[in-house]
């Protein structure tokens, strides 16, 4: 009871007072309010993007959009879909099935001729023709011309369109045909675009010509250099913000929902590139993007030829999930040295470098202005995480251990399950807080900013509706709804 009593006093004191008494019912019913508003009053063609002025005078994605646009990078469409499912699993309502659905479609209309999306989907009607689209190879307009057609896997984004779509088309039995053939032909082209060693790219444009890219082992390059050379890096096999685990999570999902071999194959494959690209002593880690020579190298001005203490822990997720997926124990051959690295590369205050010096391991940071590379960390850019937690490195241990001393199946099984858990006395208050500050239209209204509507002009602080906090309430509150039945 104490426990309790401490809980609602101390989120009384950052928002305000609020009774932790909230019903079932009452959690329904903001749920279905949220919902009601950002389907009306949000969408655009049934899609969303990341933020939203409270007068919706102001839109963003990741850049600033127009009234025409939706984002497809998360938080944008499909991962309000998937929060939308969440909530139509909980609680059975259409409502929520069907604003999922129209999210589908959305995507569905801005599915490219490469098989993937965009960053972006504009509806305008003249600017929608910049981009050369599945609709209009199907129309037998096969050449793109100077329209926009590369496929995005980078920052989770043609791989969470699909996790959506897969959803949705599972839900309908698989006879939606809309839905079921944007399904397939991405399928089809995330298997195409795979490199001969299992790797994927950070985007495309066409299928690799295997006899270019050759199975090789991760290496050291002979030199490197410590000024930015300005390449094309898009298809270089890529790591940078876990690309390659997200293209494999879809897989396993893709083999789960349709039996199909090749997409745990394509799963099983990319996991043996993961233990390609370890690095050899002294540094048994991985990089953020590989040259086709199997070489770590430059990506943006930011991201240099070095090893990570960022994805190299996405990486070895990926290789224990696999593990679990599938019970082959090679997946966990690489854990050992790289946790070890990881631990002697660890900073003085506990976090770990983005990146570390190819064989000397020594932190390498940039300078604000300049983007010089150094070893010093005093003037560092602030739009960049150059030092990550050092925390996943005990996650990882702790994870590892346990693949090791219980079952997998049963880990399997639990990393599947929808909710797991008991709704706490600290959750009760949480969704109380939710409730309590919904306003009177339906809205979560919070302090941000939005950028102006010039391309590089400054960002100004507003009143906003977020798609993010969106999704985390409604999903905090389906899980709720569904223990508290």
């Amino acid at each position: 009871m104490i426990k309790i009593l401490s809980i609602c006093a101390l989120i009384a004191v950052l928002y305000g007072p609020v009774s932790s008494e909230v019903t079932r019912q009452d959690v329904l019913n903001a749920m279905t309010r949220a919902t009601e508003y950002f389907r009306r009053e949000i969408a655009t063609e049934g899609g969303y993007l990341w933020r939203y002025k409270d007068d919706l005078s102001l839109r963003d994605g990741e850049g600033v959009a127009t009234e025409a646009m939706i984002w497809v990078q998360p938080p944008g469409t499909p991962a309000v879909g998937v929060a939308m499912l969440d909530a139509y699993e909980a609680t059975q309502d259409t409502l929520y099935l069907n604003g999922a659905i129209q999210a589908a479609r959305a995507l569905v209309w801005g599915q490219l001729s490469t098989g993937g999306w965009d960053y972006r989907i504009d509806f305008g009607p003249e600017s929608s023709k910049r981009w050369h689209y599945r609709r209009d190879v199907e129309a037998g307009d096969s050449d793109p011309g100077d329209r926009r057609h590369s496929s995005v896997f980078d920052d989770d984004n043609s791989q969470s369109a699909m996790r959506l779509l897969m959803r949705i088309d599972r839900l309908l039995d698989f006879k939606d045909s809309e839905i079921h053939g944007a399904v397939e032909f991405g399928l089809n082209a995330f298997l195409r675009v795979q490199y001969p060693n299992g790797a994927w790219p950070q985007r495309w444009e066409s299928d690799p010509d295997p006899e270019k890219y050759p199975v090789l082992k991760a290496r050291y390059p002979d030199e490197w250099s410590w000024t930015w050379p300005d390449i094309n890096y898009r298809d270089y096999y890529t790591f940078n913000d876990n690309a390659i685990s997200d293209v494999i999570d879809v897989m396993l999902e893709a083999h789960r929902t349709y039996g199909d071999e090749r997409y745990l194959n394509a799963a099983l494959k990319a996991g043996d590139f993961m233990i390609l690209a370890q690095m050899p002593d002294p540094q048994p880690s991985w990089a953020q993007q590989y040259n086709h020579r199997m070489e770590p190298a430059w990506a943006r001005k930011f991201e240099p030829t070095s090893v990570t203490g960022g994805e190299s822990f996405g990486v070895m997720r990926s290789l224990i999930d696999l593990y679990v997926h599938t019970g082959q124990k090679r997946f966990l051959d690489p854990i050992p040295s790289a946790l070890a690295w990881a631990k002697q590369s660890m900073l003085p205050d506990g976090r770990m470098a983005r990146f570390y010096e190819l064989k000397t391991n020594t932190p390498l940071y940039f300078v604000r202005d300049t983007y010089e590379l150094t070893y010093n960390d005093a003037d560092m850019p602030t739009h960049y995480a150059f030092k990550v937690d050092g925390g996943r490195v005990d996650r990882i241990e702790a994870y590892y251990a346990r693949v090791n001393s219980e079952d997998r199946e049963a880990i399997g099984a639990e990393q599947l399950a929808r909710w797991t858990g008991t709704v706490t006395a600290e959750n009760q208050a949480e969704i109380a807080n939710m409730v309590a500050t919904l306003d009177e239209k339906g809205r979560w209204v919070e302090d941000g900013e939005m950028r102006a509507r010039e391309r590089g002009g400054p960002r100004i602080p507003a009143q906003v509706i977020s798609s993010r906090t969106y999704i985390q309430r409604l999903r905090a509150m389906a899980r709720f709804v569904a223990l508290m039945e």
